[in-house]
């Protein structure tokens, strides 16, 4: 009976999954880190006539603002604006209790071309800690003064800075029956949102490819759950899988090569299963007559971890892709864990954790099994790893409807990502950009 009533609610999620608006994120710091670094992000010269074409040190300030460890400076109490090392006075910026200073500015380079020059300084010693020479088309000079941020974020922290990252996520507009699903990727910051896929019938779970250039992601366009695979670039896209009953949650080995998904075959049994795309070969890698689902893979494609309700309630289970049949129960703190994610050191678990009567977001440490609850929503799901495991976004309620929230790994720093309008939900942040490994 327990496990019928499970297979209804997970069944009935994944038919009617409400999914957010098409309008612009709004980013609110819920909470901050008390100990944040002050900073000053001077506003860039332009060194040519007329205006900037974009304001960069805005872009950087907001960015260090939002990853909660940075307090920057407001320029309404900037009493100089430097744009190189050699015109700081630092005394100055002593004065204004400043850490750290950015400079830097835009020159112009031949039609629709720009170069960036920025500098970073410790304010009480006045050392030069890096500086980078950088160049952008218009189109691209948010991309530009992202990267400059994540430079400078891991110049100061140690931790690879994830601002030039995107994030995926579904959204719906409207009312039944005349809902309108939307897959939307944007920057990290909820910026250049683009849509992926529209659709009058339900979208769900986006999967980010290793290498950043395509989505796998659920469909219900024909009436019938089906999982496709689309190209970013080219807006290409090819159905996998379209087999009789569930198609779902699908998650993408580290080669690229093989998909995780979840499938309900003859029997009726909710499995996982992998998909070799290259020849459509299908393995099952759960065997239990319970609810299997929502798998994840390690970052060495050995392993898979995924949901299953097999002792009587949602936990989380280990298995070698190579020995399917020997499942290891990976949780024991608590009544309710599921939507298990890997961080990127592939140290812990994010799973959603029932805390007090409310689904919440926590981490599961894979070597203490010690259990870290982060959020505090009361309808916390589907979390996702910042590729440089400082950050965890996730979907939440407020005030009646779907929101994006993030919060670091530590819970010290939360923030809430809204629409004016609709629903917003699933979100999956996406890899590193292969190229963005900054060179100081």
């Amino acid at each position: 009976m327990m496990k019928t009533v499970y297979r209804a609610a997970w069944c009935a999620l994944f038919l009617l999954a409400s999914h957010g608006a098409s309008a612009q994120l709004v980013i609110e710091i819920t909470r901050g880190q008390e100990d944040a670094v002050p900073i000053a992000i001077v506003p860039f010269g332009w060194e040519s006539t007329g205006a900037a074409p974009f304001d960069v040190a805005e872009v950087v300030a907001a960015d260090l603002q939002r990853s909660g460890r940075f307090a920057p400076l407001d320029r309404k109490d900037m009493i100089d604006r430097p744009t190189r090392g050699d015109q700081i006075r630092f005394q100055d910026w002593r004065y204004l209790k400043s850490d750290f200073i950015a400079v830097g500015r835009l020159t112009p380079e031949g039609s629709d071309r720009f170069a960036a020059e920025f500098e970073l300084y410790n304010v009480l010693t006045g050392q030069r800690l890096t500086g980078q020479r950088l160049a952008a088309t218009g189109s691209s000079m948010r991309a530009l003064a992202h990267r400059i941020s994540d430079i400078i974020f891991e110049q100061l922290t140690g931790i690879r800075g994830a601002f030039s990252t995107r994030i995926a996520f579904i959204t719906v507009d409207g009312t039944p029956p005349q809902q309108r699903y939307r897959l939307i990727v944007a920057d990290a910051d909820g910026e250049n949102q683009q849509v992926i896929a529209n659709s009058s019938e339900p979208l769900m779970s986006p999967a980010w490819s290793p290498d950043g250039q395509s989505l796998a992601y659920v469909s219900f366009e024909n009436k019938a759950s089906a999982i496709y695979i689309q190209t970013l670039r080219t807006g290409e896209r090819s159905r996998v899988s379209a087999r009789a009953g569930i198609n779902g949650a699908p998650a993408w080995s580290p080669d690229g090569s093989t998909l995780a998904l979840t499938l309900s075959r003859k029997d009726g049994d909710v499995d996982v299963y992998t998909l070799k795309l290259s020849s459509q070969t299908l393995t099952r890698m759960s065997f239990d007559p319970g609810i299997d689902t929502e798998p994840t893979w390690s970052a060495d494609g050995r392993k898979l971890y995924y949901m299953s309700d097999r002792a009587g309630g949602p936990q989380i289970y280990e298995v070698n892709v190579d020995q399917p049949n020997r499942a290891t129960r990976v949780t024991f703190e608590g009544g309710y864990n599921a939507r298990p994610r890997l961080s990127p050191d592939g140290k812990q678990l994010a799973v959603v954790h029932l805390d007090r009567g409310n689904f919440r977001i926590a981490t599961v440490d894979l070597a203490s099994k010690a259990v870290q609850v982060l959020t505090e929503g009361r309808q916390d799901e589907s979390p996702s790893f910042a590729p440089n495991g400082a950050t965890l976004i996730y979907a939440t309620q407020d005030r009646g409807r779907g929101v994006l929230a993030t919060v670091t790994t530590d819970g010290r720093v939360q923030q809430k990502l809204a629409t004016s309008t609709g629903d917003v939900r699933e979100p999956a942040w996406s890899p590193f950009p292969p190229e963005s490994r900054s060179r100081q």
